[in-house]
């Protein structure tokens, strides 16, 4: 192989441009033997791209492996060709034979790694992409190139290392609009894995910076944005984005158009999700997943339904997430029949296998309706090992319907997986309170005692004018304390005036929501709607975000105060959203 090409714009290679089936492709190749062409290393990698793209890929390795003593250029060009056509087994083959064949001057470089760290964050071979990553400590000379800190970092942070891909991040002087995509998304991504997390802040801050660097957004961008804000439930920041891409008229694509939906059905404006459903040009099985789920969290459970025939009706395929989205309305409403029918037509009709989360959805949906037995019996009999959300949500029903033989036996179960976690002692210590089994609410403290078992505390979060405030229970460090206080007590005047008594019963141990029995009044969620009584406009709705489910006192009191102020008040805890309005609950007290 001759390394120096002697034309650039040869007729042949111009041919080539044109070639776009396997038989063009064939001939070209054929004219460049007879001519020498195939001589010279930069008409090979020309006709190694093309055969990559339109032959199959025996032939594309034929070509290569009758190039003598191929230059690290043409191992760069098929490994990427490679990766880019899904065949990353090929590619690391391709790649151990750099290492293998012994030339002294055949050395990787900053153009091989980029294409096999992408193919390996899009499979999420963190292993491979790990001992990937020692051998660019062997063979590249810091500072890295550009272009292997960013694969590096699309890698780590493909395959959940956001620290790792965060500091990689950082080493950048001047991250491009991939760059910052890239780190953006994968704060998105790891913001979905938990209720409210630091990561959906750490993407607002991010874009904040990206902001200043004068770097303009695209679609990507603003799909972590906004998913982002749809985890935080911080509706000022995702409306901006939404009035972003208006103004600059970025696409509203099925990515942008679902995180869209996904932002205003977790911040309580399911009108707003609708409307950007009801005008999305292209719509994909994820768009109305989105929907489907933003209607079921809401209580909506009927119009999930119907919305789930017009899905089918338009030819889309349910997958899983569209049959568990289609059993949580079911279990929000309390059809309990139409849930075990979807359950059921999982295998027999879409042929699709059930996951444990389907088998927790049907428990739950069991244990709403007081079917306590037979989610018991479910439980039992499934083919896959029961886990701890499983066995807490029979815990949960078995607390709820008052039985305490299902309840210690869940508990048990629980135990086996989890010992720390202090709602599994909750739950069974308010099904011995209601009972009034003092002792065993005794008994119980002291098993939590002796396991150094804290019980989880609980947080709320208000927005109010764009800025989110957090208060936890008994809070008082906020800067407007004083007001919020002085509100608190008007308000618990006004409850004793409506007739208003606390549910004592289950102070202590009520659904692990808050820390000590003297302070059902201090609730992080009524601080929460305190300050916004005190610090919003009168006719907004006040959206609270709680980390826990809304205790029972908590959601009678709501109900009065929204009666009494005049205001909407939406409340998203752990399983759902609550709409107060008039003295009155979307819920209907089934939650």
């Amino acid at each position: 192989m001759r390394p120096i090409s002697p034309t650039v714009n040869h007729p042949i290679l111009d041919l080539l441009e044109t070639s776009r089936t396997v038989n063009a492709i064939k001939q070209v190749h054929a004219l460049m033997i007879t001519t020498a062409l195939i001589l010279h290393t930069y008409p090979i990698s020309r006709i190694l791209l093309s055969s990559a793209r339109f032959s199959p890929l025996p032939y594309t390795l034929t070509i290569f492996n009758q190039v003598r003593n191929p230059s690290i250029f043409l191992y760069n060009t098929i490994i990427s060709s490679l990766t880019q056509k899904d065949q990353p087994k090929v590619a690391v083959s391709l790649y151990c034979k750099i290492l293998t064949t012994g030339q002294p001057t055949l050395k990787p470089n900053n153009y091989t790694y980029p294409s096999l760290f992408k193919a390996f964050g899009s499979h999420q071979l963190f292993e491979h992409g790990r001992a990937l990553h020692a051998h660019v400590l062997k063979f590249l000379h810091t500072p890295y190139d550009g272009f292997v800190q960013a694969s590096l970092l699309n890698f780590y942070s493909r395959c959940g290392r956001v620290d790792t891909a965060r500091y990689f991040f950082d080493q950048i002087s001047r991250p491009d609009l991939a760059t910052w995509n890239s780190i953006l998304s994968a704060y998105a991504r790891d913001s979905c894995l938990g209720f409210v997390s630091n990561s959906g802040l750490e993407v607002l801050n991010l874009f904040g910076r990206m902001q200043k660097s004068l770097v303009e957004p695209n679609e990507v961008t603003l799909v972590a944005l906004i998913t982002a804000c749809a985890e935080l439930g911080a509706l000022s920041q995702g409306t901006w984005a939404h009035v972003y891409v208006i103004r600059n008229g970025l696409s509203l694509n099925r990515f942008i158009g679902t995180a869209l939906i996904t932002l205003y059905a977790n911040s309580g404006c399911l009108g707003f999700a609708r409307q950007v459903f009801d005008k999305m040009p292209q719509r994909d099985t994820f768009c109305f997943n989105a929907m489907i789920r933003g209607l079921a969290v809401h209580g909506n459970g009927n119009e999930a339904l119907d919305l789930f025939e017009i899905m089918k009706e338009e030819g889309f395929i349910p997958d899983d997430v569209t049959i568990l989205a289609v059993m949580c309305a079911c279990s929000h409403v309390g059809l309990v029949d139409e849930g075990r029918k979807y359950f059921d037509s999982m295998k027999g009709i879409y042929g699709i296998e059930p996951k444990i989360e389907h088998y927790c959805c049907l428990v739950d949906l069991l244990g709403r309706a007081g079917l306590v037995k037979e989610a018991e019996e479910r439980v039992l009999t499934m083919p896959v090992k029961p886990n701890a959300i499983l066995w807490r949500s029979l815990l949960g029903a078995a607390r709820v319907y008052g039985n305490l033989e299902i309840g210690e036996f869940a508990l048990s179960k629980l135990l086996e997986l989890e010992t720390e976690i202090s709602g599994n002692y909750v739950l069974l210590s308010n099904i011995y309170a209601c009972m009034n089994k003092w002792e065993d609410v005794k008994r119980v403290r002291e098993l939590m005692k002796e396991k150094g078992v804290d019980k989880t505390p609980g947080s709320s979060l208000v927005e109010v004018d764009g800025s989110m405030h957090e208060f936890l229970i008994g809070d008082k460090s906020h800067p407007r304390v004083g007001e919020i206080y002085s509100k608190l007590e008007e308000m618990n005047i006004k409850l004793r005036e409506f007739g208003y008594r606390a549910r004592t019963r289950e102070v202590l141990f009520d659904i692990e929501e808050e820390e000590k029995e003297d302070a059902l009044l201090y609730h992080s969620e009524r601080l929460a709607i305190a300050f916004a009584l005190v610090a919003s406009d009168s006719r907004a709705p006040i959206r609270v975000i709680k980390n826990l489910r809304v205790c029972v006192d908590c959601h009678s009191i709501t109900k009065i105060l929204s009666a009494v102020y005049g205001r909407e008040i939406i409340v998203r805890d752990r399983t759902r959203f609550h709409h107060f309005s008039n003295g009155s609950c979307s819920c209907l007290d089934y939650w």
